[in-house]
């Protein structure tokens, strides 16, 4: 029994709360939301399983929530999993508890779940104490660009006394640049390059840290060391950030507030009362690599008995924004280890390691040898024929002005001391290949190098796993891509770019959202786009920018990132938060592109980007996009409760749609334009063709494909939407024998040719856009749920509150699993082939349900547990057929379906 407030007992359910989150992170530590979003599942197998209700208990003092008779904001019915706090003002530097009680089917109520936790930070610019610092002020426009110039990486320390016991204590920390931070000698943390990367004279990111264990009473030190970074950047290529507006030396703001046992609390916080002094990071590249001259270290230097009488004073510099707001999202980490597979000794001076994959971030070296001897570690995905690094594949946009700062080239010159580890701090490369050189003979074994795979660890959130080997490692290498290619913000490549171009990131924002759990890189990425937008509506082709990409790459078939990315949060999700953030946005987006193209197609964008041999008109591809942004654009007005808005846009796409099908679509053979494969894929796939022509035109397209030999014949754009065209439209058989191809063009293709990534071109031999390491082919990630697997989350229910599951059993397969864990669970569609028979496995987590949609062939039957489906079948409910399909609402549970 439970007592709940109010004296009344209830018999308990049992089902579970579990899984609490806020702002979609668990226990966070300094979170600026002023109405954070509280999220949790229901563990409940029995079929059927759903949430009448829930009350949300929250206070400052745990022990008082796990009072049975602890009163909250009184049973609310809902089936919702996902609340916004509305209950009052927060304060800053606050530790919040909470916990849920649900009421299952039955009107039960569940225990209460395990207490979550979160922490509010700063909560506003006024409650900052410390200055903001560097080691070099510019006095003056003739220093200035000295300053800039400087290539040594700055330390800064700060001596303190704890007179009292510490009960607790947080480190709040902000910089133009990234940091390290230390307390006592300690890095304080395990993330890498923060802060994450934003338009720094418009956002800055701060982070927070519990250092409590760190601190003693009695004497202390805080050690903070700068990098560069996206702000400071002195590399120079084609995209110009060595003159980003922002551009400065290196500098942070920093609060560490102390609470005493006796309650009291003391803020220690940056100003010229610390010291500052040049550590041996000779020069360090976001963008290209980092040195290091073991001969200037200065051991001891973030320790308290470390003598800092000949550091300086440091300067004080202006904030570089007025919005310092907290990194509210899951940070960059070295996520996986990874030791080099073999070793090749080309001489005592020369050697190439193989970590057997590629890979984003860095690697770690170990070697020992006399001082002054100097390594240059050369990174790159690919070798020359005679075994040597090859990097002609990823520089080809980098413009050096001297020979001081070679591409994906650590530096490191060895101070003499004995065996000597080496490992960058702000800088990751893409790689698969570490070639080592040196200017003296060196001995090296195969340990002596390691790589680290870094990126935004977001937690995964799917699994795909099939009969076909070919399949699983395309999978696999998409997710490698796409991890890659996660650093706070999506970018393109790791090593050639690392842009946040808008493209790359909208084709691949399904596959992203189907296998991991990234809504807050997400989050932080669109405010990015409202930092960069244009008062116009303009948006630049890679967001964060200095300035580039206004003029080129854009359009809207590269930036409808600003509709799509918070259309599909909505979708997988079903918060419509970022919607609502962006819908300003989104509005003067449409708005500009209809005051330029009044006819509704538009010439504006980049078109079906790396083609295999046809290519698109642009003005077919760009106006797709821009009838699926004037639709996004009146879905959400209509969500928002903008009447006026939905009625107008929606009205917007329709004349945009019309426009397309009286210039492209050919109503008497379904072929749009020429009739090559984007041109009919692109209309099926984003909802152009007329409901009553889509037979036509998918037919045409499964002949197009027929006559390409089943190979693709797109580019970027085609490769989003083909394999989806065909798929939804009856050919699915046809998708997948695209799909499971080995020869080229194809994905399978770059597999048997060794790839554990996806490349930026079909063609392995092209002689530029070859990266080895893109996403921006990467739709085949989510085709594998979505066709295959059959999940998709419902428009009509978003979130996977309702589920739409329609998997397609594709001749030449005989097994494929896809999991997806959404807001509710896990969504399992598994299914497997012995002859005639068909064995589908089915879970739809609790307090869901799902629209099945099964392909019944003619005199087959279904079965589920054993005995035919009827109307009488425990959570399921026939629904309407159409031909040798048979359609079925399910209840929340596990099924085992079969067809015979």
């Amino acid at each position: 029994m439970l007592l709940l407030p109010g004296g009344l007992l209830f018999a308990q359910s049992p089902a579970r709360v579990t899984s609490l989150r806020t702002e979609y992170l668990e226990n966070p530590l300094g979170i600026d939301a002023l109405n954070p979003r509280f999220t949790w599942r229901i563990a409940d197998p029995r079929r059927g399983a759903r949430q009448t209700a829930y009350q949300v208990f929250f206070g400052t003092d745990s022990a008082k929530l796990l009072d049975a008779k602890a009163g909250g904001a009184g049973m609310v019915p809902s089936a919702s999993q996902l609340v916004t706090y509305k209950a009052g003002p927060l304060r800053p530097f606050t530790r919040y508890y909470w916990t849920v009680v649900a009421w299952d089917r039955d009107r039960k109520p569940s225990a209460k779940a395990k207490i979550a936790s979160f922490e509010t930070g700063m909560l506003g610019s006024e409650n900052w104490q410390g200055t903001w610092i560097s080691d070099i002020l510019p006095l003056d426009s003739r220093r200035a660009s000295t300053d800039l110039d400087t290539k040594r990486a700055p330390y800064f320390r700060k001596k303190f006394t704890a007179g009292k016991r510490i009960r607790s204590a947080r480190a709040y920390i902000a910089a133009a640049g990234l940091y390290e931070l230390y307390l006592n000698g300690a890095k304080s943390g395990n993330h890498r390059l923060d802060p994450m990367y934003t338009r720094f004279d418009r956002r800055n990111l701060y982070v927070t840290y519990d250092v409590t264990p760190m601190l003693r009473q009695g004497d202390n030190v805080i050690g903070v060391l700068l990098g560069n970074g996206w702000y400071n950047h002195q590399s120079t290529a084609v995209w110009f950030f060595d003159r980003a507006p922002w551009r400065n030396r290196p500098a942070f703001c920093l609060d560490l507030r102390i609470t005493y046992e006796d309650g009291t609390t003391e803020v220690i916080k940056s100003g010229n009362d610390w010291k500052t002094s040049l550590g041996p990071i000779t020069f360090n590249s976001i963008y290209t690599a980092e040195h290091y001259d073991g001969r200037l270290e200065q051991p001891g230097w973030n320790t308290v008995s470390f003598d800092d009488s000949k550091w300086k004073a440091p300067g004080i510099r202006s904030a570089p924004s007025r919005n310092v707001v907290a990194q509210a999202m899951h940070p960059i980490r070295d996520v996986e280890i990874i030791p080099a597979r073999s070793m090749r000794k080309f001489n005592d001076t020369t050697y190439v390691f193989d970590l057997g994959r590629n890979i984003a971030g860095v690697s770690q070296f170990t070697v020992k040898g006399e001082a002054g001897t100097t390594l240059r570690l050369k990174h790159s995905e690919r070798l020359y024929p005679n075994g040597r690094a090859d990097l002609s594949n990823i520089d080809y946009h980098y413009r050096p002005t001297d020979k001081l700062d070679p591409f994906q080239v650590d530096i490191f010159i060895l101070g003499g001391t004995g065996t000597e580890t080496f490992k960058p701090k702000f800088n990751y490369k893409g790689f698969q290949y570490v070639e080592i050189t040196s200017d003296r003979p060196i001995t090296l074994s195969q340990s002596d190098v390691t790589g680290y795979f870094m990126h935004s660890d977001v937690p995964p959130a799917g699994v795909v796993s099939s009969a076909n080997a070919t399949i699983d490692k395309i999978w696999s290498a998409t997710n490698n891509s796409y991890l890659s290619n996660l650093f706070g913000y999506p970018t393109d490549c790791p090593q050639r770019e690392k842009n946040g171009w808008t493209g790359d990131a909208h084709i691949a924002i399904e596959t992203g959202l189907y296998s991991f759990d990234a809504i807050t890189v997400y989050e932080k990425w669109m405010a990015d786009h409202r930092d960069e937008q244009q008062p116009n509506g303009v948006l630049p082709s890679i967001i964060p920018t200095g300035g580039w990409g206004y003029s080129w790459g854009n359009g809207p078939d590269w930036t409808s990132t600003i509709a799509l990315v918070p259309w599909n949060l909505y979708l997988f999700y079903g918060d419509i938060k970022a919607l609502r953030d962006c819908y300003p946005n989104i509005r003067r987006y449409v708005d500009h592109i209809d005051q330029e193209s009044p006819s509704g197609l538009t010439s504006w964008g980049l078109g079906d980007w790396v083609p295999v041999k046809s290519k698109s008109p642009v003005e077919l591809t760009s106006s797709i996009y821009y009838f699926t942004d004037a639709s996004i654009l009146a879905k959400a007005a209509k969500l928002l409760g903008h009447a006026a808005d939905a009625e107008k846009y929606a009205a917007l796409a329709a004349k945009i749609r019309n426009a397309i099908n009286a210039r492209y679509l050919d109503t008497a053979t379904g072929i749009y334009g020429s009739g090559i494969q984007t041109e009919l894929a692109a209309p099926l796939c984003w909802g152009v063709v007329p409901e009553a022509m889509k037979s036509k035109v998918a037919a045409q397209l499964a002949k197009r494909v027929a006559a390409d030999n089943y190979h693709f014949d797109t580019g970027i754009l085609g490769a989003k939407a083909l394999l989806n065209a065909l798929s939804e439209n009856g050919y699915a058989d046809v998708a997948y024998r695209v799909a499971a191809q080995e020869t080229y063009p194809s994905w399978g293709w770059w597999i048997v040719n060794g790839a554990t990534t996806l490349y930026e071109n079909w063609d392995i031999n092209a002689k530029q856009d070859i990266s080895m390491n893109h996403i921006m082919f990467g739709e085949i990630g989510a085709w594998l749920y979505k066709a295959p697997g059959g999940i998709r989350p419902d428009p009509a229910s978003p979130g996977f509150k309702n589920v739409l599951l329609e998997p397609h059993f594709v001749a030449g397969l005989d097994r494929f699993e896809a999991k997806h864990d959404g807001p509710y669970g896990s969504i399992i569609s598994a299914w497997k082939r012995n002859g005639d028979k068909i064995y589908y496995g089915v879970t739809i987590p609790a307090n869901s349900s799902a629209t099945l949609k099964l392909a019944v062939g003619s005199g087959a039957a279904l079965y589920e547990g054993g005995k035919l489906v009827t109307s009488n079948t425990k959570g399921i409910k026939q629904l309407a057929g159409n031909g040798n399909t048979r359609s079925y609402q399910v209840e929340a549970g596990n099924y085992g379906f079969e067809i015979k």
